[in-house]
């Protein structure tokens, strides 16, 4: 998928036709120039496309995967900035996977043919929608999609009508625990069959009075046409003209019965009524081939016990029906879980937002630190590896790679030309080329045009043929390879894996069986985020630079490092020190309180003008993005999070510290407005004499 930096978003999405969804494109090994063979799969063909993946995960060496989804940001100050410390950008990739839907899903398994010396490719394209399947699933999905990004799926005939009526629906681990506790709550509690829920329902209106005596006649004409050999007949007239309702005469679990259509749930309970006062022998039971509740039985009983005995068959009939309904709304995760139950090396490029859609999708709601959450990702997929990672960090592939950008798209046509272009190079770099074919439903070709890019499907595929070339350059030997010594344990590999990007723009790395972020190891990072204020709701004229000078006004030329802008209303001020950042916010406060003159003469009354400047150290920042809430100006966030100005908070070992230097800071901030102002007068004086 493509990974964007700023706002507004560019395309995201993938590209596929209507047709595509019916159809599986396959080609032979004599087609020179052939479309390129990708199996997509809907709802009507998944449950034998997952049969068969289940064979080809359990031998594939390695599995890559790639998503597409509605939207990557919320809000323009949630996109990825280069002062967001590696907790904040969990924060931001966090509530990304939870506000954005997942529409295509690629799963691509390697598996090395030693017999023809080359990898053997199996690409899927999975058209998922969160389609809501469990009629007692109370919560209905909700997701966002951004303008760009629809736009783009539109672009390259996006048909989101096969996307919503076709696409696979799924239930997270979570969502299928809960769903069992709702279905044991309900078969916990006696429902409608109970006669004792409705006996007592009192007649109200006239309708329902003259409905339930002429429901009792006719029950009774049925029953004694039962009991006395008369006329059961076997279907009665409509209740009254031009309704729809009718009663047929069945057997039900092998006993006689009623068959009831076209009664609404609120004529079920005026009849279930009429049985509990007048019929102890007639139970009514729910219809358990329907979901509809104007559809059941009413039932002949010849004993008590066989009244308990019918009850019961119909209660455990109902539980069955909807544990398979259960089982039936899973839908695509069970890809998820196979994918974790097999423990393949999982293949990803810049893949740390895929994973967590993972988690957010198939496993439940992500944890609220990036140590929680590696923590937990790590136990279901223990061995991921991050391409990207791969050409940055080795320093052969990043030679190879020269200046060119690491994109999926960049890596493929630099690593596997050969492949894309069906082409053999001059290069000698490719001359120790690893083969890769392609295999969909038994058919095996090895010559292909190129596929699609941006689709899921074909960009799970190119991962992975980046994968095999990045290896075969590791120096791998396939043919040594076997399923005791794998990938995901090969130590030419151990470097690489379980560590993807958190941030590619600052190159903040993070370790999924540590939970630390790796950012220093890699790129030393420029900012002290304890010498980080944040600023927000200052009048929209001012600049970074008008800023960054109304503070050295007051602390120094040399106080303020830079200053960023985190949208039009909120900036980040980088000072050169912390005591710095105390000693702002603590003369901002009492700016604020003092009704003199200062308020106006003082350098920061152009960020203060109004009175509605609000100001925090760093961690309002992580308070601010942990937030559900996404505001589309950061100003506003603040507000509605209820973020206020503030000093820092205390921290662990500094508070005695800071008790006893809260008076002399306080006087500091004293010290710099009498000397701004005995300043001002002496200019003014010079400037009358």
């Amino acid at each position: 998928m493509r990974r964007h930096k700023r706002w507004p978003l560019r395309s995201l999405a993938s590209s596929f036709s209507s047709s595509a969804a019916e159809k599986v494109t396959t080609t032979t090994a004599a087609s020179a120039t052939a479309a390129f063979p990708l199996k997509h799969v809907t709802k009507s063909n998944f449950e034998t496309t997952l049969n068969d993946l289940r064979s080809l995960v359990k031998a594939a060496d390695f599995v890559a995967i790639d998503l597409e989804m509605t939207g990557v940001t919320s809000a323009p100050w949630r996109d990825s900035l280069e002062f967001d410390r590696y907790d904040v950008r969990y924060l931001k990739v966090k509530d990304s996977a939870e506000k954005f839907a997942v529409v295509q899903f690629g799963v691509c398994p390697f598996r090395w043919d030693s017999r023809t010396q080359s990898f053997v490719s199996h690409p899927h394209n999975f058209f998922v929608f969160p389609r809501q399947e469990l009629t007692f699933d109370p919560p209905a999905h909700e997701f966002l999609c951004q303008t760009t990004s629809m736009d783009f799926l539109a672009k390259y005939q996006f048909d989101f009508n096969t996307c919503i009526h076709e696409g696979i629906s799924y239930l997270s681990r979570r969502q299928e625990e809960e769903a069992s506790k709702r279905l044991e709550m309900l078969h916990g509690e006696e429902g409608i069959d109970s006669s004792g829920e409705t006996e007592d329902l009192k007649l109200v209106r006239l309708a329902d009075t003259l409905f339930a005596v002429r429901m009792e006649k006719m029950l009774n004409e049925w029953r004694s046409g039962l009991l006395h050999g008369g006329n059961a007949s076997s279907e009665f007239p409509r209740i009254s003209n031009g309704s729809t309702q009718s009663m047929e005469t069945v057997f039900h679990h092998m006993r006689p019965a009623l068959s009831l259509k076209g009664f609404t749930s609120h004529q079920l309970r005026v009849l279930n009524s009429v049985l509990g006062k007048h019929f102890g022998d007639l139970v009514y039971i729910r219809s358990n081939d329907k979901d509809s509740c104007s559809q059941g039985f009413v039932v002949y009983t010849d004993s008590e016990s066989d009244k308990e005995n019918l009850m019961k068959e119909a209660k455990d009939e109902r539980k069955r029906l909807a544990e398979r309904k259960i089982q039936s709304a899973i839908g695509f995760r069970q890809v998820i879980d196979l994918l974790a139950s097999e423990k393949k090396l999982i293949v990803g490029h810049n893949c740390f937002l895929d994973i967590a859609h993972v988690y957010s999708k198939f496993v439940g709601p992500l944890p609220s630190t990036a140590e929680k959450f590696v923590a937990s990702i790590n136990s279901h997929f223990p061995y991921i590896v991050d391409t990207k990672i791969l050409l940055n960090v080795n320093p052969m592939l990043h030679q190879r790679m020269k200046k060119s950008s690491t994109s999926l798209s960049s890596a493929f046509s630099s690593l596997c030309p050969q492949i894309e272009f069906s082409s053999r190079s001059s290069d000698s770099f490719l001359q120790q080329r690893v083969n890769i074919d392609v295999e969909i439903d038994n058919v095996r070709c090895s010559n292909w045009n190129a596929g699609g890019k941006h689709e899921a499907g074909y960009d799970a595929f190119m991962t992975g043929c980046i994968f095999a070339q990045a290896c075969n350059h590791l120096g791998f030997d396939f043919n040594q390879h076997s399923q005791i010594v794998n990938f995901a344990q090969n130590e030419k590999l151990e470097k690489y894996i379980n560590r993807l990007y958190l941030s590619w723009t600052r190159g903040d790395i993070i370790d999924l069986r540590t939970g630390h972020s790796n950012a220093d190891n890699w790129r030393v990072s420029k900012f002290k985020y304890e010498n980080i204020v944040l600023i927000w709701n200052f009048p929209r004229k001012l600049k970074a630079r008008e800023i960054k000078e109304c503070i050295c006004k007051a602390f120094g030329s040399a106080s303020v490092t830079s200053v960023y802008h985190v949208d039009d209303s909120a900036v980040f001020v980088l000072f050169k020190n912390s005591e710095l950042v105390w000693d702002f916010l603590t003369l901002k406060r009492q700016l604020e309180s003092t009704d003199g003159p200062v308020s106006v003469l003082h350098p920061l009354s152009k960020i203060l003008e109004g009175g509605n400047t609000g100001a925090a150290d760093y961690e309002a920042y992580k308070e601010i993005c942990s937030s559900h809430i996404s505001k589309i100006l950061f100003s506003d966030q603040a507000e509605t999070v209820g973020v206020k100005s503030r000093t820092r908070p205390d921290l662990q070992g500094e508070t005695e510290r800071r008790e006893e230097n809260t008076v002399a800071v306080t006087h500091k901030a004293s010290d710099l407005i009498d000397a701004f102002l005995a300043n001002r007068e002496e200019v003014e004086t010079a400037t009358t004499n």
